[in-house]
C-alpha cells in the first residue's frame, strides 16, 4: 500500500521533489486547464456533496459551490468543451460490470456518476491515462490529475499545478470542503494515482 506517510518517511514526497527544473516544459494546453481551474477560485466557496438531478449533457449546479470532482469537470467543460459527463455516461452505459460497485446501483445515473472519484478513476484508467506514482519527477506535468483516499477512506481528486517557487512543494487546484483553492496539500491520504488528460485537440 501507498501512502503519503511513507513516501515521507522514505524523504520522499507526492510528487516527488527533487528539483523543478527537470521537468519538462508543459504542452499548452496545461496552462488553458489550470486557468479555467483557476478561475474557479473566489466563485465556487462551498462544498456540498448533496445529490442533485442534473440536466444532460452538461449538467451542473450552482458555481458556488460543489465538490471536488466539480472542480475537472468545470476545468475542462470551460477550457475545452470536453464533458466528462457525457464520457463518463457513454462509457459506463456500454461497460458497467466494469464501473464501482460501491454504491449498489443497476444502471447509470447521468446525474451523479461523473461526480464520483471511483468512476473517474476507471474511466481514465479505462481510456489509458493512468501514469506512474510517485513516478519520476520529470514526468509530472501540470494539469496531471491526482486521486487519493483522504484518511485511507474519503476519495479526493486534486489537478496538479506545479511547485511551489519557494518551497518547491507540490502545489494543487481543489475543493476539500471550502471552496475551490491552490494550496500545497497537507491533508494525511492513501492509495494515490495519477492521469494525464490531454483534450481531443491536443
Amino acid at each position: 500500500m501507498i501512502t503519503r506517510r511513507a513516501l515521507l518517511a522514505t524523504g520522499l514526497a507526492l510528487p516527488l521533489l527533487p528539483s523543478v527544473s527537470r521537468a519538462d516544459p508543459p504542452p499548452e494546453w496545461t496552462a488553458k486547464l489550470l486557468t479555467a481551474a483557476r478561475q474557479q477560485i473566489g466563485v465556487t466557496t462551498g462544498y456540498d456533496p448533496s445529490y442533485v438531478t442534473l440536466d444532460y449533457p452538461g449538467g451542473d449546479i450552482p458555481r458556488n459551490t460543489g465538490v471536488c470532482t466539480d472542480v475537472v469537470i468545470r476545468a475542462y467543460r470551460d477550457a475545452f468543451d470536453v464533458d466528462l459527463q457525457e464520457l463518463v455516461h457513454i462509457d459506463m452505459k456500454a461497460n458497467f460490470t466494469s464501473y464501482p460497485t460501491t454504491w449498489g446501483l443497476t444502471r447509470t445515473d447521468r446525474s451523479i456518476d461523473h461526480r464520483r472519484v471511483p468512476n473517474l478513476e476507471r474511466y481514465f484508467t479505462r481510456k489509458g491515462l493512468k501514469r506512474d506514482v510517485p513516478g519520476q519527477s520529470a514526468d509530472w506535468q501540470a494539469g496531471d490529475l491526482v486521486t487519493m483516499r483522504l484518511g485511507g477512506r474519503l476519495p479526493h481528486i486534486a489537478i496538479f499545478s506545479g511547485y511551489d517557487p519557494v518551497t518547491e512543494r507540490a502545489r494543487y487546484i481543489h475543493n476539500i470542503g471550502g471552496g475551490t483553492r491552490e494550496e500545497i496539500m497537507l491533508a494525511d491520504y492513501d492509495y494515490p494515482m495519477r492521469f494525464r488528460f490531454p483534450p481531443p485537440e491536443a
